[in-house]
């Protein structure tokens, strides 16, 4: 019987780990979970060695108070995973985390190391691969250009699939009863704009994308604007949104069944002309919803000055990368500004070719990201039984 210990320290790698462990099950029933996980690995049967929540911390001045419990949580799952002695170790996203573990179990054992989630080294900081291989056997990758990275290091690496390829669609009735319920006439155009799920992030790029909408809306009276809200950031936002033009309808998740507030995101997605968001995978849901999008982001001088150093790449859009276009127009650091801003929406909205040609680039890139083939999480089952026998 095979065992298996597997580590997830935020929402995105539990969703991740679940799915894993559903492919698992179907592949070898009766495997053995064991290790650290959220709500929906332990739907699947882990019985979490402590709640996933602890590890969900991000940024310096939030890790350093709890450094030394995070070290004590380093030290106790390295010790469990020496105690079950599992035939591999499964660690999901949370490098920080899970690669701390992962080399206190290979300094003490020969115990099979798999990480799933690629780092971005070919974005930034190439030599995180290096140091990965001295203690990960295996890496499960989303991006189907990853693998090459990995193995240059010594590491067996698959490509697996993104997830956002089994997400469910919002269908065209759906996205006609979400204009219904919002007062957006059927022949009126809306634009979704997302400036983030962290506070520090909507502080920033709030003002930045209300402006932006001055001259669209002056230009196009009739657009409506629609903002879905991420959980964490959903407080801050009817006093930000004030100050925009246009009366934002807001998709206020709190207080709603989680189902039900993605459901009626995922209408918006669908029922959307355009969108203006903030970088990150939210792109690759939108290139999902077939949504052409204008890409804004920007940080505080520091982190933009050390990144900007250390990029590789001349884009950080998910689409334009996958895909080797620059079909998504996108504005980072000192160009994050609100007048291009408004002029690529305007130049989006007014031109359906390029909107076009952008869902052709979004469904591409769902298409190499593994679409119309094997679920991401049972491909990653398979990839974990392949490497162990």
């Amino acid at each position: 019987m095979t065992r298996l210990f597997l580590i997830a320290g935020e929402p995105s790698g539990d969703a991740l780990g679940a799915a894993l462990m559903a492919g698992l099950k179907e592949l070898e029933p009766g495997v053995e979970f064991h290790g650290v996980g959220g709500p929906l690995m332990q739907a699947e049967g882990l019985d979490s060695l402590f709640p996933m929540e602890e590890l969900s911390v991000m940024g310096l001045a939030e890790v350093l108070p709890r450094y030394r419990q995070l070290m004590r949580r380093i030290k106790q799952c390295a010790e469990e995973v020496l105690a079950v002695a599992p035939d591999a170790l499964i660690t999901i996203d949370s490098p920080d985390f899970g690669l701390r573990v992962a080399r206190r179990v290979k300094a003490a054992s020969s115990i099979r190391t798999v990480h799933y989630v690629a780092p971005t080294v070919w974005a930034w900081r190439p030599g995180r691969a290096a140091r990965m291989a001295e203690v990960i056997d295996q890496v499960l990758a989303l991006f189907p250009f990853e693998p090459p990275y990995m193995e240059a290091e010594g590491m067996r690496c698959d490509f697996v699939g993104h997830p956002v390829v089994a997400q469910p669609q919002a269908s065209d009735v759906e996205a006609a009863a979400f204009r219904a319920a919002h007062g957006i006439a059927p022949d009126a155009r809306s634009l979704l704009v997302l400036p983030g799920s962290r506070r520090g992030e909507v502080e920033r790029l709030a003002p930045i994308f209300g402006e932006a909408l001055r001259p669209v809306l002056a230009r196009h009276p009739d657009l409506r604007v629609v903002v879905p809200a991420a959980l964490p950031v959903a407080g801050m936002l009817p006093q930000l949104l004030a100050k925009w033009p246009g009366s934002p309808i807001l998709l206020d998740p709190r207080g709603r069944r989680e189902t039900e507030a993605l459901a009626e995101k995922r209408a918006a997605f669908r029922a959307a002309d355009l969108a203006l968001a903030a970088s990150g995978t939210v792109s690759l849901e939108l290139a999902a919803a077939g949504t052409p999008m204008v890409i804004a982001y920007d940080m505080n001088w520091i982190s933009r000055t050390l990144i900007g150093q250390m990029l590789k790449i001349d884009t950080v859009t998910l689409v334009n990368i996958v895909t080797g276009t620059r079909a998504v127009p996108e504005f980072l650091g000192g160009a994050c500004k609100p007048t291009p801003i408004a002029g690529a929406l305007l130049a989006l909205l007014e031109d359906e070719a390029a909107r076009a040609a952008q869902r052709a680039a979004g469904a591409e890139t769902m298409r190499r990201l593994g679409q119309g083939g094997e679920a991401p999480g049972l491909r990653a089952a398979r990839a974990v039984l392949d490497g162990l026998r």
